[in-house]
């Protein structure tokens, strides 16, 4: 009968021997203790795999990857087989193809903001006054080109009559919604609903008039006061361009914005056309035109993450490329913004001010929202 061979396991830093006679003997492997563990741990986290992923999509050599790795303390052979698994690996061979299709559409885009700029008008904005709607329609909505309109809210009460004094003692007793604590959330545009708070009219001016330039508080759009009852009358002081705007149309699409000078709308773009019109104070407005989102940053729905008052051009290179069109919108303009377009907003003054998406041309468009997570 053949002799029998005893049976080992090994659990490091353990091994375990079962012999014939049923004996088990336990034996620690003090030596390859250190290498053992080593080993254990010889493994790139998901993170830094999805990094190295980017990188190889964006053509980053395979020895630049492989020293980047080393020098975050990986062990060069295990660098160097994580960077062949990926590229052999059919989900990144596939991304690859999508890149490709990305990086034509980019150089397209890119073509079109280089001819823009062969024009006498790259770089300006045209104000225009009394534009019939075939004019607006044909050379602004159609050609997704921007436009200020002057002399178009000359003949509204709201121009002579608001005042935050006049609305505060109009509209105080009134329950409204603002948008608080604004300044400890870089993304308070994003976190909207975080940042929702429910307070009287009347104390919301106080706050505004008394604080000086802000940037934590703002009655925006979306906390859509015209909405409540109590501020219906406030469309009697306005003239909603009727060559323009549908003004039977104006449930949820028509909207008021009042704050203190130094609230900042940040970098992003409207889903749809809108035109903004100034009523009190002055905004300064800095414009990005769509073709050159790939230089944005756009990482969630419509937003940017670069700052568009300070923005970080070490953290975001890119950016460096953008020609932004910059301007003073003044009391009585009004501001047609196309869709798309991306656009960051400062209140220089107290400012009031109308927002308007009710156009009597289609204005509904299907978007494919990113949600990017690095």
């Amino acid at each position: 009968m053949p002799e029998s061979k005893p049976v080992n396991i090994t659990l490091p830093p353990l091994r375990i021997t079962l012999t014939d006679e049923q004996q088990v003997t336990l034996e620690w492997l003090t030596q390859n203790l250190a290498n053992l563990a080593a080993e254990t741990k010889k493994e790139i986290p998901d993170n830094l795999r999805r990094w190295m992923a980017i990188k190889k999509l964006l053509k980053e050599p395979d020895d630049a990857i492989i020293q980047m790795l080393v020098k975050m303390g990986i062990d060069p052979n295990l660098a160097t087989e994580e960077v062949r698994v990926i590229a052999a690996h059919p989900y990144f061979q596939l991304c690859t193809n999508f890149v490709q299709l990305l990086q034509k559409m980019e150089s397209q885009l890119q073509i079109q903001t280089q001819l823009a700029a062969l024009s006498s008008k790259f770089g300006t904005i045209e104000r225009k006054s009394n534009l019939s709607r075939a004019e607006f329609l044909e050379n602004y909505y159609a050609t997704n080109t921007p436009v200020i309109l002057t002399n178009a809210m000359s003949n509204w009460p709201a121009m002579r009559l608001w005042t935050p004094n006049y609305l505060g003692h109009k509209y105080g007793h009134a329950t409204v919604e603002i948008q608080a604590n604004r300044q400890s959330d870089p993304e308070y545009e994003i976190n909207l609903e975080k940042h929702k708070q429910t307070v009287l009219f009347g104390k919301y001016v106080d706050m505004v008039v008394s604080s000086g330039e802000s940037n934590d508080y703002y009655m925006v759009a979306n906390n859509q006061n015209l909405e409540r009852e109590e501020f219906k009358t406030l469309f009697n002081d306005i003239e909603i361009f009727p060559e323009y705007l549908n003004p039977a149309d104006t449930s949820g699409r028509v909207f008021f914005w009042f704050g203190p000078a130094g609230t900042i709308t940040p970098l992003h773009h409207d889903p749809v056309n809108l035109i903004l019109a100034q009523v009190l104070g002055r905004k300064r407005v800095r414009m990005i035109s769509p073709e050159q989102t790939p230089l944005m940053y756009n990482h969630v729905g419509v937003f940017s993450k670069v700052d568009g008052e300070n923005p970080d051009l070490e953290k975001y290179p890119l950016y460096r490329n953008v020609k932004i069109l910059e301007f003073i919108l003044e009391p009585g303009e009004a501001i047609f913004i196309p869709v798309g377009w991306w656009h960051h907003v400062k209140s220089l003054d107290i400012s009031i001010s109308v927002s308007f998406t009710n156009f009597v041309f289609p204005n509904y468009y299907e978007w494919k929202y990113p949600q990017v997570q690095w």
